[in-house]
């Protein structure tokens, strides 16, 4: 009887870790399911509302500040190609050669942090628009394993031109503020299109803080930022 009891226990837990296996297994599959096909729409259908405007939202809810999602979609074609230049000069330089990771600049920021405590970031274009589209803001090692997996997923399913549409299309300029459109609007009373070199570049210098820099009114260092990115310009 013993026999029996310790042969119906084994058992017993072999089921339970054969359905757990199981259920983990459905889930990663739907999840790589459902993933795929959301970049693969994604190519074609413009994403009005990202994980990063859903989170700004409530934050600044539970803050007591002012909510709205304030963005007006353009196509890439009505966006000066003085932005586009922009922000591959601030953000990425490598965009139109690399694969969706700049290994380079990864291996510059690992050697900064190592023997610094300012963090400095190594996320390219394709990148920060699977965060923004996808992921959460705060940094930590999940969130870039996810952000690497959803990189490959664009990078393989969107043309360059896709994903620049895309990022300046939804990236945060300031408190509710989304894409370039709506920046030049309220920056400048100005469509995207009209944007010239200057403006382009200044808008660029409040990527890294949207929400404490104001392009309208200009710190010396976003001054300084700015000449840094009109002669990146140059060079491309």
């Amino acid at each position: 009887m013993p026999i029996a009891k310790h042969t119906h226990k084994s058992n017993t837990e072999y089921t339970k870790r054969s359905l757990f296996f199981k259920g983990f297994s459905l889930f990663v599959f739907a999840f790589i399911l459902t993933s795929a096909l959301g970049v693969f729409i994604y190519r074609w259908v413009n994403p009005n509302l990202t994980m990063l405007m859903v989170i700004r939202h409530y934050e600044n809810l539970f803050d007591g500040k002012s909510n709205s999602i304030q963005k007006d979609w353009v196509s890439i074609d009505e966006i000066s190609p003085n932005m586009t230049l922009a922000a591959v000069a601030a953000e990425d330089s490598k965009f139109l050669s690399h694969w969706g990771f700049d290994f380079d600049l990864i291996r510059q920021a690992i050697k900064h942090n190592q023997r610094s405590n300012r963090v400095k970031g190594a996320s390219t274009i394709s990148q920060q628009t699977a965060k923004n589209i996808f992921l959460w803001p705060k940094r930590s090692w999940v969130r870039k394993g996810f952000e690497a997996y959803f990189t490959v997923l664009m990078e393989g399913m969107w043309t360059k031109k896709r994903i620049m549409e895309v990022y300046l299309n939804i990236v945060e300029f300031g408190q509710g503020v989304y894409g370039v459109e709506e920046a030049s609007q309220k920056f400048y009373k100005k469509s995207a299109l009209r944007l010239n070199r200057y403006e382009a570049a200044m808008l660029t210098t409040v990527l890294p803080r949207p929400s404490v820099r104001n392009p309208s009114s200009p710190s010396s260092y976003m001054y300084r930022y700015q000449e840094r990115v009109l002669w990146g310009m140059s060079t491309i």
